[in-house]
């Protein structure tokens, strides 16, 4: 699944995806608002995600003794 849109579109909200993860159900501001509105419309095991504030890309180095 291609985030950037959702990045653009709920960044800094928790959000609920169906399982296939094409699927937005919903969205707020709190972990809780957004997992208990996801059961309210009938999804059993929604899944759970913070969508970041900032879209940074990591470059990460490995580094030893």
């Amino acid at each position: 699944m291609n985030f950037t849109k959702i990045y653009k579109k709920y960044k800094g909200l928790w959000i609920t995806l169906d399982k296939s993860l094409k699927n937005v159900i919903s969205a707020e501001s709190s972990a809780k608002k957004a997992y208990e509105d996801a059961l309210k419309k009938g999804y059993q095991k929604p899944i759970l995600f913070k969508v970041p504030t900032n879209n940074l890309p990591y470059v990460g180095t490995f580094l030893h003794d």
